[in-house]
């Protein structure tokens, strides 16, 4: 590295005053920080303390088994839309950091996880066609877990930029020669403060190996407490990877991990916050009456839903009570107000962490999974779906008895989804439908339903295609309704003011520590062309990184919070 590049990269730690340079338009504080004593204050410096910050992010690792979900897309060219998906795969398990690489399938029907540090695709007989590994896309969560180091990489100084909030430092990072197969070369995002990787782009080399083939990736970590990014979401695509022995390979994925701390889930703070009521304190049994059959059966119903939902909450599959349950609380009141329902006990809304486009309800607990919200255009399609669960619960269709026994929901989360099961039979689904229209009929959103419509047609002629995006792992797949589809508009797809359904990631955004979800604050964009709408796909994350701020240490004045955060 020459003079002009120690002294940028100088700059960029705080020693010399320059114009930073951006990733985007940011707006800066007024000053800039003074580096510390212990601070690196060369290159060689901040290439020893990456190094060093690595080896401690994958020791730290090692602690955590999250959950991890894989969901990939084959794509096809059309020559007016572009790249579309032609076959897509999922999967989902939980990753076993302290064994190495080593996903353990949730799924029912899946074969057993692979462990090792495997390649994303393996080579299979031309009757199959690609074959995905999902370890191979759970190893894009390290760099290089063991020789991460000087006598095995070459370090390059790029540029200072900010990814969301956070100021890096920017690295291209080669393999030295003759230093083994399976190393890392792309590039790094390093923040500023303690040197740890937040983001890294590029693909281990060589690309094709003896028994597979290694992919190109994007890799982002979050910060989650102090001094502690976790790796939560992987972008990995080839346009078009020739030398495949059956095809070229064109493909989008998405890898998203979750569920590290699922041992908290609110209980110790409540465990902490319990008191001892004084003998003044009228005992709430005593004033107990007895309660008819009816309402007996009710409190059963309802103990088994609290049931499901506290294991499920547990074992990282529902995300714990947040905001987005709350505008689901509220189409749902819409729908009881304008129909003059009163039903008791209440109806609740919950979201499933996952991709997959299902609905379900558990007692009066109406299910939408995160994939679900995500791709729904508006609120009249997201009234349709919690409607028909709405007619379920109405017309009375009741919880095994089987979960009010805790014995029952007693399962951890690799059995979760093979132990448990909320689909509907297709006669109940149909009763529930002809209710949800009479509901609709009655609601605010009467005037508004073809575009619910145009969205269950658009997932209709979506489902060849992408049968594993739309089918259903704990409840029913989205009913499609007959009638709203007739009453809606014709599909156009090459019409970019015709949105029938988002590309996945439009409207949620999921914390990979806690599992709490909200809803995305993104702009609205004006799509120039059809290629854009891309309803249903896989497409790029780039997240707005930010560092961990304590809730209890803000200020409530914005600005100076954000100094806080970004010192």
């Amino acid at each position: 590295m020459g003079k002009g590049n120690r002294w940028i990269l100088a700059a960029a730690l705080g020693v010399c005053l320059t114009a930073p340079t951006f990733a985007q338009t940011q707006t800066q504080p007024a000053t800039e920080p003074i580096t510390a004593p212990n601070q690196p204050t060369t290159e060689q410096q901040v290439i020893n303390a990456i190094l060093a910050r690595e080896h401690q992010e994958v020791a730290t690792l090692r602690h955590y088994t999250p959950i991890v979900e894989t969901y990939i897309q084959d794509m096809k060219w059309d020559p007016q839309l572009g790249a579309v998906p032609e076959k897509d795969h999922y999967y989902l398990g939980v990753a076993d950091l302290s064994r190495g690489v080593a996903d353990r399938t949730m799924l029912r029907d899946a074969n057993a996880g692979f462990i090792h540090k495997l390649n994303p695709i393996r080579d299979v007989s031309s009757l199959l066609g690609n074959s995905y590994v999902p370890a191979g896309f759970l190893q894009m969560i390290f760099v290089d877990p063991i020789d991460f180091d000087l006598q095995h990489y070459k370090f390059d100084y790029v540029r200072r930029e900010f990814l969301g909030a956070v100021k890096c430092l920017v690295f291209d990072v080669t393999p030295l020669p003759k230093s083994g197969d399976g190393r890392f070369q792309g590039r790094i995002w390093v923040e500023d403060q303690n040197y740890t990787i937040v983001r890294f782009n590029g693909v281990f080399v060589p690309v094709a190996r003896t028994f597979g083939w290694n992919l190109h990736f994007d890799s982002w970590r979050t910060n989650v407490a102090p001094n502690l990014w976790i790796p939560s979401y992987i972008y990995s695509a080839e346009s078009d990877l020739k030398d495949f022995p059956f095809g070229h390979v064109q493909y989008r994925s998405q890898t998203r991990l979750w569920g590290y701390d699922l041992k908290l889930a609110g209980r110790e703070s409540e465990f902490s916050d319990l008191t001892v009521e004084s003998p003044q304190v009228q005992d709430q049994a005593q004033a107990a009456q007895d309660v008819s059959p009816v309402m007996a059966e009710r409190d059963w119903q309802r103990e088994g839903e609290d049931n499901v939902l506290d294991r499920l909450q547990r074992n990282g599959l529902i995300a714990p009570p947040g905001p987005v349950d709350k505008v689901m609380d509220t189409v749902v009141n819409n729908l009881e107000v304008t129909n003059n329902l009163d039903i008791e006990p209440d109806v609740r809304c919950r979201v499933l962490l996952t991709s997959t486009l299902e609905a379900f309800r558990i007692g009066h607990t109406i299910v939408l999974t995160r994939g679900l919200l995500d791709v729904l255009p508006d609120e009249p399609s997201l009234a349709a779906i919690l409607a028909h669960q709405l007619g379920s619960v109405i017309t009375g269709q009741m919880l095994p008895d089987e979960y009010s026994f805790n014995d029952t929901t007693m399962v951890s989360p690799q059995e979760t989804l093979k132990r448990m099961s909320f689909r509907s039979s297709e006669a109940d689904e149909e009763v529930a439908a002809k209710k949800a229209l009479e509901l609709l009929k009655n609601s605010p959103y009467k005037n508004q339903l073809g575009t619910a419509g145009l969205f269950l047609k658009q997932l209709a002629a979506e489902q060849k295609e992408l049968p594993q995006l739309i089918s259903a792992n704990l409840g029913n797949h989205v009913f499609m309704a007959d009638q709203l589809m007739q009453g809606a508009p014709q599909l156009q797809p090459m019409n970019v003011a015709q949105v029938a359904a988002l590309p996945l990631g439009s409207r949620i955004v999921l914390n990979s520590w806690d599992d709490s979800v909200e809803l995305a604050k993104s702009k609205p964009v004006q799509l120039l062309s059809a290629r854009e709408k891309m309803p249903f796909e896989v497409t790029p994350f780039m997240p707005y990184l930010t560092r961990y701020q304590d809730a209890a240490a803000t200020t409530g004045d914005p600005k100076q919070d954000a100094l806080k955060k970004n010192p």
